[in-house]
């Protein structure tokens, strides 16, 4: 995540370009919310799935179950 996070200002302008009325209580609200998805996702981006095939890839039927312990 960058050092500058979504302030309440930023929220709205954002908001009134995408054509969304956002209620003048709520810019905090929206942008602590904002704040905290970006934060999930930039740790969701440092994960390595190199040797992780695309979920395309997995076919539940072809599955082998094993009940050996």
């Amino acid at each position: 995540m960058s050092a500058v996070e979504l302030t309440p200002p930023e929220a709205a302008r954002w908001a009134a370009r995408a054509g969304l009325a956002l209620p003048a209580e709520r810019h905090a609200a929206v942008a602590a919310v904002a704040n905290h998805i970006h934060s999930v996702v930039a740790v969701l981006r440092e994960l390595d799935f190199a040797d992780v095939p695309p979920a395309a890839a997995y076919r539940a039927a072809e599955e082998n179950h094993d009940a050996a312990v």
